[in-house]
């Protein structure tokens, strides 16, 4: 009986036998940093054979439907402003462009005022000055909420641009001739239904404009003496958004427009150095000249 409890004793079970599968390799191992001379691969083909989904990166760029991104069919300002005569070649050209524009003035008028039954030609005008004018008093004492309800988010950019450091001083002197609407436009963006109102005012007023830069020293301009300035103001509205307002979209500035004034800018000359207790003036130091220099073509 003892020897058959030995035997069972030294009875061992069979190794199990495990056969190798070949099976593909289910790691990724990141690329070597700082390695020079090596063939780059594309990691993102290696991470999928080792199992490993890369989030698909989607390249959208983000859109505003408050406003458009631009202004659609732009007014042509005639040149001379309506002073040629008609019966000239190029009055009758004029003449022609006006009365295809004003055709489709119309048309977009009338989806205006089943958007906004209180839009007339005449007081939208008047309207547009005042935006014009907030807009600019707004943009002179930095009230960017003030200036947000005025102006659109296209615009707002373009007006703001590089006057971080300036100081600008602006004021409406008077009305030379009483602003009157002469073109509009009813664009729809994204969808069919997406409608935004376009309307060019024609603004002829006496202004003044000075810019002083971040040392208060005069760029451009005047504060005293007024110019006349002829502009095209271009005011926009969603129509579909029922609590949408009115603002200033962008301005139309003619081809056959006068240049702006050259800025003046305000540079560094280096000078001596000074020791302490003395006065530039006493050195009578003179500018040195710069040396002409040829320029070979």
């Amino acid at each position: 009986i003892n020897k058959n409890a030995e035997a069972s004793l030294d009875l061992r079970h069979p190794v199990p036998l495990y056969l190798p599968v070949r099976t593909k390799k289910r790691y990724f191992i990141p690329p070597a940093v700082g390695l020079k001379g090596k063939r780059e691969e594309n990691t993102e083909a290696k991470a999928r054979a080792a199992g490993i989904v890369f989030r698909q990166q989607y390249f959208e760029r983000p859109i505003n439907i408050a406003c458009t991104a631009g202004i659609f069919d732009p007014y042509i300002p005639p040149e001379g402003d309506a002073r040629l005569s008609t019966l000239s070649k190029e009055g009758l050209k004029q003449r022609t462009e006006q009365i295809r524009q004003s055709a489709g003035s119309q048309l977009a008028i009338r989806k205006i005022k089943e958007h906004d039954s209180q839009f007339t030609t005449k007081g939208f005008a008047e309207r547009a000055q005042e935006i014009f004018i907030e807009a600019h008093n707004a943009l002179t004492q930095f009230n960017k909420e003030k200036l947000h309800s005025l102006v659109t988010e296209r615009c707002y950019p373009e007006m703001t641009r590089g006057n971080r450091y300036k100081t600008i001083r602006w004021r409406f002197v008077e009305s030379l001739e009483p602003p009157r609407v002469v073109h509009a436009r009813c664009p729809d963006m994204v969808t069919k239904g997406n409608l935004y109102g376009q309307v060019t005012v024609r603004m002829h007023s006496k202004q003044t404009l000075a810019i002083y830069d971040r040392f208060g020293r005069l760029m451009m301009g005047s504060e005293e003496q007024p110019k006349d300035v002829l502009e095209y103001l271009v005011i926009e509205r969603h129509l579909v958004n029922p609590y949408g307002l009115w603002r200033l979209h962008g301005k139309i500035v003619p081809s056959w427009a006068p240049a702006k004034d050259p800025v003046i800018k305000t540079v560094m000359i280096p000078g001596p150095e000074l020791k302490p207790g003395q006065e530039f003036e006493a050195l009578h130091y003179e500018v040195p000249k710069p040396e002409a220099v040829q320029w070979n073509k």
